[in-house]
């Protein structure tokens, strides 16, 4: 059973961030996914949205707001802005470069208005570079890493959903970079820009295959090492039943599990890290996988130290026992979504409904 979340008012003041304020210029993407995190973490973030925009007020990404609708190309709306920013902590905004310059609300602007204040910047290629101005999307922004090329079947790469771009490589280092110039902040008494690219991020989750690699154990292609699929003891494999499962039994001792349990007797499965032998030995392991269901499977070896785990859709995820016992799901407004991650032993998370604010208000509610 889904949990639902905390009361509006029981959430308020709650979460680690309580206490401080974030303006969030509407965007798509990586922007309101960091924003979420922020809200949910308890930071009171503001969102400008523009006039009609008719923001989806259940929204998952846009839970925990207070939504503020105004025209940025009207003069006097930016002068509101720049009041509200003087009592902010942080500004995050996903234009592509030039355009808060444009609108006068750029970095050099708003420091001098409230030099305190963190200016988080996210893009697809960064704020400079000959694709700073390009269009893209996350596809195009992991592309150019050397991720994309590594995922995927041996005969082309597959795009791992925009999971690694949009929301890995930038949402989380958006507000890992935050949250360290907040810190910094304290400290020195100034703000400053956190010039945050999709690309940088994607390259950056690259680091241990780039290690591997230098050190010989990382072959450039798909479907050919122990993490891509090539080897045998790492992967996924079909059911009987046409559901899938995954493995990862790379130490010596899970593979031995595996085999006992999956009753990989022949001796060819001795071999197990020759890259020669993968293939054969994967197709001898397709045809056992294949010989069961998965629920077959899940009571063979779910809870072992296989490294085992049934591929479940979003729809099955949250019936599982154990995302259901660690109440990883929750519903509201009908909808079952995530809840907040990480979690926090003294200031716990909490989800926040969103709603409509006055900028004028909050503005003299912020004032120093």
């Amino acid at each position: 059973m889904l949990d639902k979340p905390a009361s509006h008012a029981a959430a308020k003041t709650s979460g680690p961030l309580a206490g401080f304020r974030i303006v969030e210029f509407a965007g798509i993407g990586p922007g309101p996914f960091a924003c979420m995190m922020l809200a949910d973490m308890g930071a009171e973030v503001v969102t400008l949205d523009r006039v009609g925009a008719g923001k989806n007020m259940k929204s998952v990404a846009g839970r925990g707001r207070k939504v503020v609708e105004l025209d940025l190309k009207d003069k006097a709306a930016v002068g509101q802005v720049l009041d509200l920013l003087a009592g902010a902590d942080a500004l995050i905004e996903g234009f592509r470069p030039g355009v808060m310059e444009r609108l006068g609300l750029g970095p050099d602007v708003v420091l001098a208005r409230n030099p305190k204040l963190v200016y988080g910047r996210m893009t697809g290629w960064g704020q400079e570079g000959p694709l700073a101005n390009a269009a893209g999307h996350d596809i195009n922004y992991i592309s150019i890493t050397g991720a994309l090329a590594a995922i995927g079947t041996k005969e082309k790469p597959v795009p791992p959903l925009n999971l690694v771009g949009d929301f890995g490589g930038g949402a989380l280092y958006l507000v890992v970079g935050v949250l360290a110039a907040l810190l910094e902040a304290s400290k020195s008494g100034k703000g400053q820009v956190v010039d945050t690219a999709m690309c940088d991020g994607a390259a950056s989750l690259m680091s241990m295959f780039f290690d591997m690699t230098a050190i010989g154990r990382w072959t450039e292609g798909r479907d050919q090492n122990f993490l891509d699929g090539g080897a045998h003891f790492y992967g996924v494999y079909e059911c009987s039943c046409g559901n899938f499962i995954s493995i990862g039994s790379i130490e010596p001792q899970f593979y031995a599990l595996l085999r006992k349990h999956a009753g990989l007797t022949d001796a060819d499965f001795d071999a197990q890290m020759d890259r020669k032998a993968w293939p054969a030995l994967k197709a001898k392991l397709t045809k056992v996988f294949k010989s069961k269901s998965r629920e077959e499977w899940c009571k063979i070896m779910e809870g072992t130290d296989i490294c085992f785990a049934p591929i479940l859709t979003m729809a099955e995820a949250p019936k599982h026992p154990h995302m259901a016992a660690r109440k990883v799901f929750v519903e509201r407004h009908g909808v079952t979504q995530p809840a907040p991650a990480p979690r926090f032993s003294r200031t716990p998370s909490a989800i926040r409904e969103p709603e409509k604010a006055d900028i004028s208000q909050l503005a003299g509610a912020w004032k120093r």
